[in-house]
């Protein structure tokens, strides 16, 4: 492509789109990352050219397509219409996707991905005929496995020392394999195009994050590329997250390493953590009452931990999330790790820290044989590359120079050893606090990293989820780095002996995708000192439809029962790992809701696998929603628990009629009968001053039909069912 030319800058997208086209011909299938990486004006221009020429065959081959919030029924367009108009002005929008929702996606275009947005796409046929099903690490082999001929993505661009420097900012995840499997392919006569979007408003990251223009045959780049990222508004965390993550809380050692994604159990996660770090009298005291330090005592000593994170955590993670940026501004994500197997390794033991190089450290440096006793050049590059000796040295021929000094390099001599140590440097550099494989997030995770300084920002260390999500290819220093790792995720469903669903129904259909699950289920169980902790909420639904998430048996299987570790649910914690199987169920009927737990016995009595005459004890016998209410009000009314822990970009009005509506649509499907009664009621009723501002922002001031009548009375039901009038 372009004459064997790379590193192609344009500000011509459908040139681009044009060359690639002659290029690789009419047979395209177009490879992008998931998320936020993803170059819009590209994937907008590839669709229309396909949209205006059946004859080209479109294949996008892709993950978590980001829309702009529209809602299903007329009153959650209405609700959600002035949100998207405040939070997405300026956010482009996926054609392909507009088209696919509208169902006007045209024959010769099909849409592949092997993630989606959780339960949105549970009645798309298009979405369940083309799930593209594969681990996260290996999404990109199977990508190309199908033939994908095109890659393109978004890069974070920046001006340093004068040349426009390049970085694949939010997602390095498959992009770094990627740019290696295709230019590898092309050696071998490979007709593939890789191309870019250049975004100044994407955060500028470093690590394997840091890539050269040449990589690409051409990088789009100009006003119209820096167009406003898109910002995903947290969702409200409920009472029963907030245990969830008060619970798992207790499962994290001080020292350690954590895996969190994103979404309300996220940040109930760390909004435990949090309070463990910053209110540590108030944590013991909720985690006191909630009878955690008395029934998981020999787990939590064994496993946890409950003080303040004097030694910090390091974070593991294929997502980077806020979650991680507030754990960074507690204090709690701080504890820094290097790629080096010996400079962990002496860390590890407490002979080294990151803040302070002892003095006999090429002492212990030459006994480990991670330098030469008479150091070479290698040596000393790799001294000064993480800080061992301080700045503005030089090696000349065996011979340290610090301008007219000079420090013979022979560490046989213990004179030559002792003289070192006067330009040892204060503390190690480059170290990481976190390892991700992408980020997205609120608009306001963005603002804070790209008004970080530059050396602050690479702290964040990006790269391959290969690299990220396992331990292959680097065992020893990724174990090393890695130490007392929880990897903390979350499934739908969990059996009573320990099996997960977590991506697909038991009919068949796909609720989001196995992501990175899988991988670090694999992880946690080859680690030593590393566990998987699987986050399932007891129930869904409500009223008729009220449902048990722990169940006897389910028709889809997500994570096997041979690879049952811990699962947390609000009522407590089930240790599940190397145990018989009634000592399983025994456990995971007392994390099961109370009104589910006779029926779970009995199919166990039923199916042999517990003892006949056993009883629940009855200090588990009371999993209700009003038990946690009770436990976490107090505190709540001390402004801890909060809806929304680390804020939001949604504003009062939109909290109260949304979280309204909400409730509203639980009522309609658990208690249709309440609904009617209690639209029956508000007919005969004034419209209430305080419910007119959100009849206003539904534009139901002056219905024009009888529907718009219905739906503003529906409108008042809610927020006085909820409280909010």
């Amino acid at each position: 492509m372009n004459n064997g030319k790379t590193g192609v800058i344009s500000d011509d997208v459908k040139k681009c789109v044009d060359q690639v086209i002659k290029y690789v011909g009419k047979e395209i299938k177009l490879g992008m990352t998931l998320a936020l990486g993803k170059p819009v004006l590209i994937a907008n221009e590839f669709y229309r050219r396909a949209k205006e020429d059946p004859s080209i065959d479109l294949k996008i081959i892709t993950a978590l397509p980001l829309e702009h919030p529209k809602g299903h029924t007329e009153i959650e367009k209405r609700f959600l219409k002035p949100i998207a108009d405040r939070l997405f002005d300026g956010v482009p929008e996926f054609e392909f996707m507009l088209d696919l929702r509208a169902g006007k996606l045209p024959a010769n275009v099909n849409i592949y991905e092997f993630f989606g947005k959780a339960g949105a796409n549970l009645n798309e046929p298009h979405y369940q005929r083309h799930h593209f099903s594969s681990n996260y690490t290996h999404c990109c082999r199977d990508a190309m496995d199908y033939g994908c001929n095109v890659f393109a993505q978004l890069l974070s661009v920046k001006k340093l020392n004068g040349k426009l420097k390049y970085s694949m900012g939010c997602n390095t995840d498959i992009c770094v394999e990627a740019l290696h499997d295709i230019k590898e392919l092309r050696r071998q006569g490979y007709r593939g195009a890789v191309i870019a979007e250049a975004n100044e408003n994407l955060p500028y990251m470093y690590g394997d994050a840091l890539v050269d223009a040449s990589e690409y045959d051409i990088i789009l780049q100009g006003q119209k590329f820096n167009y406003k990222l898109f910002g995903a508004p947290k969702d409200p965390v409920a009472p029963a997250d907030h245990m969830i993550g008060i619970n798992v809380s207790t499962l994290i050692k001080d020292g350690g390493t954590i895996q969190v994604g994103i979404g309300a159990l996220g940040d109930a996660i760390v909004a435990g953590l949090v309070m463990r770090n910053e209110h540590n009298e108030v944590y013991r005291d909720v985690i006191e009452k909630a009878g955690l330090t008395t029934r998981y005592a020999e787990l939590i000593n064994k496993w946890g931990d409950t003080g303040r994170f004097k030694k910090g955590l390091y974070g593991s993670s294929e997502m980077f999330v806020d979650a991680f940026m507030q754990m960074y501004k507690s204090g709690i994500l701080k504890r820094k790790v290097f790629d080096s197997i010996p400079l962990m390794k002496l860390i590890n033991k407490g002979e080294l820290s990151a803040d302070k190089i002892p003095v006999n450290i090429l002492d212990k440096l030459v006994a480990m044989k991670a330098v030469h006793a008479k150091l070479e050049k290698e040596d000393f590059d790799f001294l000064t590359e993480y800080g061992i000796l301080k700045p503005g040295l030089k090696f000349v021929k065996g011979t340290i120079k610090d301008g007219k000094s000079s420090y013979p390099g022979d560490l046989t001599k213990k004179a030559n050893s002792t003289k070192i140590r006067k330009i040892l440097g204060k503390e190690l550099k480059n170290g990481k606090v976190i390892l991700g494989a992408f980020f997205f997030g609120p608009q306001a995770f963005y603002n804070a990293l790209n008004e970080m300084s530059e050396e602050e920002r690479q702290l964040f260390g990006m790269s391959g989820v290969e690299k990220v999500n396992q331990l292959y290819g680097g065992e020893e220093l990724r174990a090393l780095q890695r130490k007392d790792g929880r990897f903390v995720n979350t499934g739908m469903v969990a059996s009573l002996l320990g099996a997960i669903a977590s991506d697909q129904l038991q009919d068949g259909r796909v609720v989001s995708g196995i992501g990175g699950q899988y991988n670090f289920v694999s992880m946690a169980q080859a680690l030593p000192d590393g566990r998987i902790i699987m986050m399932v909420k007891s129930t869904k639904g409500s009223g008729k439809t009220l449902k048990s998430n722990i169940v006897f048996s389910y028709g889809h299987c997500s994570i096997p029962r041979h690879l049952r570790d811990i699962i947390v649910t609000e009522y407590g914690i089930a240790d599940v790992r190397g145990k018989p199987d009634e000592e399983v169920i025994a456990a995971m009927l007392n994390i099961a809701d109370s009104r589910f737990q006779d029926e779970l016995l009995e199919q166990a009595k039923k199916a042999k696998k517990i003892q006949p005459d056993y009883k629940i004890p009855e200090e588990y016998r009371h999993n209700t929603p009003d038990k946690i209410f009770k436990l976490l009000k107090p505190y709540q009314d001390d402004g801890y628990f909060k809806p929304f822990p680390f804020g939001t970009d949604l504003n009062d009005d939109d909290i109260a009629l949304g979280g309204s509506l909400k409730v509203l649509k639980a009522t309609a499907a658990g208690s249709p009968l309440k609904l009617v009664k209690g639209l029956l009621v508000e007919l005969f009723r004034p419209l209430p001053e305080s419910a007119q501002r959100h009849i206003e922002r539904m534009k139901l001031s002056n219905p024009a039909s009888v529907k718009e009548r219905i739906m503003r009375k529906m409108v008042v039901f809610a927020l006085r069912n909820n409280n909010r009038l």
